[in-house]
């Protein structure tokens, strides 16, 4: 039977693609050898060419074997900020035949701890303004070898944008043991060896959470990463090296990764890269490079929106805009349409996913959708008990298989095991989210049956915040659940038992969890209370607080 949505389909694209049968670095060394001399980034008005970028990623990769030891398969972390030389690093891992294992930059010691442990990495590219952060791991039976980036080298031309603190920062002399610095590998000018690495091998390792223990690593090969590189540019209609990119998502994120990195260099456009997120440096940006396309999560489409000076700024250039992560609110969208006349494709993917495995057709959209299905992506909604395959506007776990499927978590057989089914001779990963299709076949969130939280796009996993907040000297129990946020959306609350005889309050908490968390994991609410609802077999009943939570009414801001 013929799928519902396929009615809907982008009119200019086949149902199947053919995917290069190539490694992900091959997609910059063709690019760089058609463009050497174009841009392939713009970093706040200085430029970098593709032939520039192969020369540097060549000889940093030549070191990584040289002087870093690393061999093919081998995990290398990637612990930055959006730059060139995130760019550079990613591809430099990529031609020594090793594996991207890209984290979060917010993530402080103890978390970037797991991450280096249970990768098996020994080797790290790192932001400077990020070397405290990692220093207490060098030398120390985790990471041997560390390459410090300045972001500020490659502002090498002038510009009146507004600069972050860490790419105004000029370079520092680190000379600690196991430390180099950027510039000082790059001099080395050492020659890598033969390129080896085939579409099956392991490419690039995102870490996920889940509803219990440590994040866990998504084991992508070159081939499920070059599938959502290939898709996703086919389903806009197939930009042209003359295309040029705002890029303002973290590229330690699988969508920004993928559409504001992989996807432009597989095509040879030119990609303008934003540190952190500035609104009237977002406009100014496409003003002055003539933007064609932005990809973003829908509290940046907000802000920008509400700038008061966007009338200023000539935007006629964008033609596409959209992005995932959190629903687009209905009224943003509209203010979008009536103000520039575009629509918000929103999308839907995840970590295990690398992106997209569903999009909205760009000639029909549906406001707060996730799409649907895309190219060679079967997508179903189950009962999550009983793996009955439901129809049209039942509610049940989505369900997906496609080119785009990770192969499972590292060193975790069982949470892969947990993670797939097997529906008509094919495998299919539970997403662990709950969402029906319509009669068009367009696919909608309704719940989740995992444990997460999603503040502005961030993905906060409570089992993982709860562990760090009981290293709390005073806390005995806690229970970590969503509550209504007016601009994250939802953000993260901590219902807290202290230890008998102890006493705290809801700053002191806040501000330890502060100092061992990641930011956007830390509670911005902390309720005490005496004991937690708890199951006959003592779990705690977390669901129980959940809802309890949501259906208060959401205070006005």
């Amino acid at each position: 039977m013929q799928p519902r949505h396929y009615p809907h389909w982008p009119r200019h694209l086949p149902k199947q693609l053919y995917y290069p049968k190539t490694s992900l670095y091959f997609n910059l060394q063709v690019s760089a050898t058609r463009y050497s001399e174009k841009a392939l980034l713009i970093y706040y008005d200085s430029v970098l060419t593709y032939g520039r970028a192969r020369q540097e990623v060549e000889s940093l990769s030549g070191y990584l074997q040289q002087h870093c030891g690393v061999k093919r398969g081998d995990r290398v972390l990637l612990f930055m900020q959006n730059s060139p030389q995130f760019i550079l690093s990613f591809y430099a891992i990529l031609r020594a035949d090793a594996v991207v294992v890209p984290v979060n930059p917010m993530n402080l010691t103890e978390e970037l701890r797991h991450y280096v442990q249970d990768s098996g990495a020994t080797t790290a590219f790192i932001g400077q303004e990020l070397y405290a952060q990692v220093k207490p791991l060098i030398g120390s039976g985790a990471l041997d070898k560390v390459i410090v980036a300045a972001y500020a080298d490659y502002v090498t031309h002038p510009t009146d944008l507004k600069l972050p603190e860490a790419v105004s920062q000029a370079r520092q002399s680190i000379v600690d043991s196991g430390v180099t610095l950027w510039s000082d590998a790059l001099a080395k000018k050492a020659l890598p060896t033969a390129h080896l690495a085939q579409p099956e091998d392991l490419g690039v390792m995102p870490y996920t959470s889940g509803t219990t223990g440590k994040p866990k690593g998504c084991m992508h090969t070159h081939a499920s990463v070059m599938s959502t590189v290939v898709i996703g540019n086919a389903w806009s209609g197939g930009a042209s090296p003359e295309a040029t990119v705002l890029n303002t998502l973290p590229y330690f994120h699988v969508t920004g990764m993928q559409s504001g990195m992989n996807m432009p260099i597989f095509i040879g456009c030119t990609v303008v890269v934003m540190t952190r997120w500035d609104r009237d440096t977002a406009a100014r940006l496409i003003e002055r490079y003539r933007v064609d396309s932005w990809t973003n999560i829908s509290t940046m489409a907000v802000d920008f929106l509400s700038n008061p000076n966007l009338g200023q700024y000539d935007l006629s250039s964008l033609h596409s805009i959209g992005g995932g992560g959190a629903a687009m609110p209905a009224a943003i969208a509209t203010r979008l349409k009536n103000s520039m006349g575009l629509d918000y494709i929103e999308g839907y993917g995840l970590t295990e996913t690398i992106a997209p495995t569903h999009i909205n057709p760009t000639q029909r959209p549906k406001k707060q959708c996730l799409g649907i299905p895309v190219c060679d992506t079967d997508a179903r909604v189950i009962n999550p008990d009983t793996l009955e395959v439901l129809g049209p506007n039942q509610v049940g776990e989505i369900v997906s298989h496609g080119p785009q499927i990770f192969q499972g978590y590292w060193k975790n057989s069982q949470a892969t095991h947990e993670c797939f089914i097997q529906l008509d001779g094919k495998r299919f990963f539970r997403t662990g989210d709950l969402g029906q299709y319509d009669e068009d076949g367009y696919f909608f969130i309704v719940d989740r049956l995992k444990r997460m939280i999603n503040a502005s796009g961030y993905k906060v996993w409570p089992a993982e915040v709860e562990a760090i907040m009981y290293g709390h000297a005073k806390i005995h129990e806690a229970c970590v659940i969503a509550t209504h946020d007016a601009h994250r959306g939802e953000t993260v609350k901590a219902v807290v038992v202290l230890k008998a005889g102890q006493q705290s309050s809801a700053d002191e908490i806040i501000t330890w969890c502060r100092e061992h968390m990641a930011s956007y994991k830390v509670p911005r609410m902390i309720e005490f209370a005496e004991s937690l609802p708890k199951s006959a077999t003592g779990k705690i009943q977390w669901r129980l607080l959940q809802d309890r939570e949501m259906a208060l009414p959401e205070t006005p801001k």
